[in-house]
C-alpha cells in the first residue's frame, strides 16, 4: 500500500519536476458533470471549471490523474487502458492516482455510473492530444512528417527506414505543458490492441490474498485508535458519562465529550472497543421515540407529502384513463435498505503543522474537504483528502461521517495519526439508508392491446444527503455542543430516476411526491432506479397479461429504439424464453436502459418452487448488456454479475427493521443478505458496440433484476407480488 504520509504539496508542487509532458485541460470541454446526485451546494446544475492531468515521464511512465474514486468497480484499470491505448504503450508503463485533493483534479462524486463516460472521455482526449504532441517533437527528431510515422509500444517509428525514437527520448529531461484543443484525433476502434479486451485488474489478487489494500488495513507508525459512542437513536442527547472511570481504564488516552459526540481515543485498537462498551453501560441519553412506527410507515408516506412535481407529462393521460375500456392500477412498495458494505467504514486523521490529512473511502474527497473546512472552521487550504478504496461501498454509507469523526478526533491529538473504526452495529444503525418508496401506477390500453395512457405516482424520501459544504451533513456535527444543523438542500432528483418509461406511449404523466421519513436516507446503488423500475416492468408484465401476450413481444411492440429492442432479442435468443412448460418452475423478464440513457440492460430470471415446503429459489440469472464500446469486458461482466446478485439479494431478503428506540438491524442476524449458497448462477451476454461512445454500465441491474424475478415467481405460481421483498409467505400457494 503506497505510503500517504509527509504529504503537504500542492497539486501544482506535485506536477513541477522536470523531464514531463504534462497535459492540462478544461474538465468541463470533455466531461458533463450528472448533477443529478450532486446538487448539494444549493445551486442545481453549477459546474465548476477545473484541471485534469496526464503526465509522461522521462523513464516512459504514463500517469493518469483522476478526482474518480475506485469502488471496485475497476475503474482504475479501465482509465489506464483508455491512456494506453491511445498512447499505444503497455499498461504496464501506465500508472494512476485517484482521488486526491493535493494531487488530483475536483471531479465531485464517484457516482451514477458515469466515471467511463466522463473521467473516461476526458482522459481520451488527453492522451489523443499527447500523443499528437509526441509525433510533432518526433519530426523533427526523425525528419520526416507525421504521415510517416507510426507509434508502437512507446516508440515513434518511420514507415519508409524503421528509424525510431522513444517517448521517453523525446522528452529527454526536459518539461513540456500543453493543453487539450478537443481536435487531436483518436484511435478508430479498429485499430484497437487494448480497448474491449479483458485486462486483469491488478487489485484483485490483493484483494483475494488478504494483502493490505483496503483503507481498513491502513496502518502507521505509532497510530492510536478511537471508537465513537454513538446516540441509541435519532436525536438523543447525553445526560451523563463519568468520563473518569473510563480514563481509568487500561490504554485509554483521552475520553473526548462534546456535547452528545463521545469517543474514547487508545493505545491499541481492542482498547477502544473496551472502553466503547463501558461507556455503553454508563451513559445516560434522553431519547425521543421514532416515528412513524414500521407498520404505519405507508400509509405515512401516502398522507404526508411535502412536496409534489410534475416529472413528465405527454398527451391527455386522464381522458385517455376515462375513454378506455381496458385499465389496470396496482400499488407496489419498497423498503428501506441498507448499503450492507462488508467493511464497516474507516478513517485516518492527522492534525500537524496545522495541516489536516484524512485517509479515506469517501465518493468524493472535494466535497468532503469543503465540508470539513465548514466544520472545524479551517481552510479548505489546510486540509487534504486522499482517497483509499474502502471494503464495500454501494453508495453514499457511513464513509463521510466516519471521516469527519476521524477529523473531530485528530484535531485532539496532534502529530499522532487516528484510526477511527465503525462497529458494525454503527454501520447498519447510523449510515443513510436507500429510501423507503411506494408508487401507484394506472395504464389503460387500447381495443388492439397497445397501451393508450400511462399515469405514475411515486413517493420517496431523498436519494442524496451527500456531504456538499455544510457540516450538517455529518452525523457527528448534529451532535456537539454547537450543533450544526442538517438541511437537505431539497430532494434529489435521483428519486424519479428511471420512472419514465422508455416504451412509445402516446399519453404518459409522471409525478413525484416527496415526504420526509423517519430515517436518514442517502444514495444507494442507482438510487430511485431500483424501484422505479422494479415497478415499471412489473407493471408492463401485468399489462402484458391483461392484453393475453407475450410478454417479451408485448414489450417489443411498445418500443422504438433498435438497441432496446436487440438487448431483449439477444437475452431471449441465447438464453431461452418459455419453449416448454416446465413444473414448479418459471422464467420473468425485465429490461431498461439506465436513466434513460447510459446502458441497456435486459435480464431473465429463473425460479423453482416446492409447493409442499411452500418455498422458492432463484436459480438463474441471465443478463444482456450495451454498455455501448467496451473498455474492460470482464469489467462490464463483473459489475453486471454483481448488480444482478444484489439486486436479487434487496428484492427476496432486505429490509431495515425498527421500532420506536430505533434501528433494530444491527447484525447480519438481523439483516440478512444473501449467503452464498442462495446465490443465483448467473450468466453476462455482452453486446459491444466500439463505434459508439462508451455508458455507464455499474447501476445497470438493480432494477430490472427486482421486476424479472417478480415475474418469474407470478409465471411460476400465478401470485403477483408488489410489496418487497419479495417472501414465500407472500405468495397464495393454493393458486399453485
Amino acid at each position: 500500500m503506497e505510503n500517504h504520509n509527509n504529504f503537504n504539496a500542492s497539486r501544482r508542487n506535485f506536477l513541477q519536476s522536470s523531464g514531463q509532458l504534462i497535459v492540462g485541460f478544461n474538465l468541463i470541454t470533455f466531461l458533463e458533470l450528472d448533477n443529478t446526485e450532486t446538487d448539494l451546494s444549493g445551486e442545481p446544475g453549477k459546474k465548476n471549471i477545473v484541471d485534469s492531468w496526464i503526465t509522461l515521464d522521462s523513464e516512459g511512465m504514463v500517469t493518469v490523474l483522476t478526482g474518480k474514486m475506485e469502488l471496485g468497480q475497476g475503474i482504475k484499470t479501465a482509465l489506464m487502458q483508455i491512456a494506453a491505448e491511445e498512447l499505444d504503450v503497455a499498461m504496464e508503463k501506465v500508472k494512476i492516482v485517484i482521488a486526491d485533493t493535493a494531487r488530483t483534479q475536483d471531479e465531485r462524486y464517484t457516482a451514477g455510473s458515469a466515471s467511463i463516460e466522463g473521467s473516461g472521455k476526458a482522459i481520451r482526449n488527453a492522451a489523443a492530444e499527447a500523443r499528437k504532441y509526441l509525433l510533432t517533437l518526433a519530426e523533427k527528431k526523425i525528419g520526416t512528417t507525421a504521415e510517416n510515422l507510426f507509434v508502437e509500444n512507446g516508440k515513434v517509428i518511420s514507415k519508409t527506414n524503421q528509424q525510431a525514437v522513444s517517448y521517453q527520448e523525446l522528452i529527454n529531461g526536459k518539461r513540456f505543458e500543453i493543453e487539450v484543443t478537443g481536435k487531436a484525433p483518436v484511435k478508430s476502434p479498429q485499430d484497437y490492441k487494448l480497448i474491449g479486451k479483458p485486462v486483469p485488474r491488478k487489485d484483485l489478487s490483493l484483494m483475494a490474498s488478504a494483502q493490505p489494500y483496503y483503507v481498513q488495513d491502513l496502518r502507521f507508525p505509532e497510530m492510536v485508535h478511537a471508537r465513537v459512542l454513538r446516540p441509541p437513536t435519532y436525536n438523543a442527547k447525553l445526560l451523563s458519562l463519568p468520563k473518569s472511570e473510563v480514563l481509568a481504564l487500561p490504554g485509554v488516552l483521552k475520553v473526548v465529550v462534546n456535547g452528545s459526540f463521545v469517543a474514547a481515543i487508545t493505545t491499541e485498537e481492542y482498547q477502544s472497543i473496551k472502553a466503547l462498551n463501558r461507556m455503553k453501560q454508563m451513559a445516560k441519553w434522553e431519547s425521543p421515540s421514532v416515528s412513524p412506527l414500521q407498520k404505519d410507515l405507508y400509509t405515512d408516506i401516502l398522507n404526508n407529502t411535502k412536496s409534489s412535481e410534475t416529472v413528465e407529462e405527454r398527451g391527455n393521460v386522464e381522458e385517455a384513463l376515462i375513454a378506455d375500456s381496458k385499465k389496470h392500477e396496482a400499488i407496489y412498495k419498497r423498503p428501506y435498505h441498507i448499503h450492507g458494505s462488508i467493511g464497516p467504514s474507516c478513517a485516518i486523521g492527522l492534525w500537524e503543522n496545522n495541516q489536516l490529512t484524512i485517509w479515506t473511502h469517501s465518493q468524493g474527497v472535494y466535497p468532503l474537504r469543503k465540508t470539513l473546512s465548514d466544520l472545524l472552521k479551517i481552510s479548505e487550504d489546510n486540509i487534504r483528502t486522499i482517497g483509499v478504496p474502502g471494503a464495500g461501498c454501494y453508495g453514499h454509507n457511513g464513509a463521510d461521517d466516519v471521516a469527519a469523526d476521524a477529523a473531530l478526533l485528530a484535531m485532539q491529538m496532534e502529530g499522532k495519526h487516528v484510526r477511527v473504526q465503525w462497529m458494525r452495529e454503527d454501520e447498519h444503525t447510523w449510515e443513510p439508508f436507500g429510501s423507503a418508496m411506494v408508487f401507484k401506477l394506472k395504464a389503460s390500453m387500447d381495443d388492439s392491446g397497445k397501451i393508450n395512457s400511462w399515469y405514475t405516482e411515486l413517493w420517496s424520501d431523498t436519494h442524496s444527503s451527500r456531504p456538499g459544504g455544510k457540516a450538517g451533513h455529518f452525523i457527528a456535527a448534529r451532535d456537539l455542543e454547537k450543533p450544526f444543523d442538517f438541511q437537505t438542500g431539497g430532494f434529489s432528483g435521483g428519486s424519479h430516476r428511471n420512472s419514465i418509461p422508455l416504451y412509445n406511449l402516446k399519453n404518459r404523466k409522471v409525478v413525484l411526491h416527496n415526504f420526509k421519513g423517519p430515517l436518514r436516507t442517502s444514495a444507494l446503488r442507482s438510487l430511485g432506479a431500483y424501484a422505479n423500475i422494479f415497478a415499471l416492468e412489473s407493471f408492463m408484465d401485468e399489462l402484458a397479461e391483461k392484453a393475453g401476450e407475450d410478454p417479451v413481444q408485448f414489450r417489443l411492440e411498445h418500443l422504438t429504439d433498435e438497441r432496446a429492442k436487440e438487448v431483449i432479442t439477444t437475452l431471449v435468443n441465447k438464453a431461452g424464453w418459455r419453449k416448454n412448460k416446465q413444473e414448479n418452475f418459471g422464467e420473468g423478464i425485465a429490461f431498461a436502459q439506465y436513466k434513460n440513457a447510459a446502458s441497456y440492460f435486459a435480464v431473465k430470471a429463473e425460479v423453482t418452487i416446492d409447493p409442499i415446503k411452500k418455498t422458492f429459489k432463484v436459480t438463474k440469472l441471465t443478463g444482456s448488456i450495451d454498455a455501448g464500446q467496451t473498455i474492460n469486458s470482464d469489467g462490464i461482466i463483473n459489475q453486471t454479475s454483481g448488480g444482478m446478485i444484489q439486486a436479487a439479494s434487496w428484492t427476496l431478503l432486505e429490509q431495515v427493521i425498527y421500532d420506536e428506540k430505533g434501528v433494530q438491524s444491527k447484525t447480519w442476524e438481523s439483516y440478512p443478505i444473501l449467503r452464498f449458497g442462495d446465490v443465483p448462477d448467473t450468466e453476462v451476454i455482452l453486446i459491444d458496440r466500439p463505434e459508439k461512445p462508451p455508458l455507464g454500465a455499474g447501476e445497470a441491474a438493480q432494477g430490472p433484476t427486482a421486476a424479472a424475478i417478480a415475474n418469474a415467481i407470478f409465471h411460476a405460481t400465478g401470485s403477483r407480488l408488489r410489496d418487497m421483498p419479495l417472501t414465500a409467505d407472500k405468495i397464495d400457494w393454493t393458486k399453485v
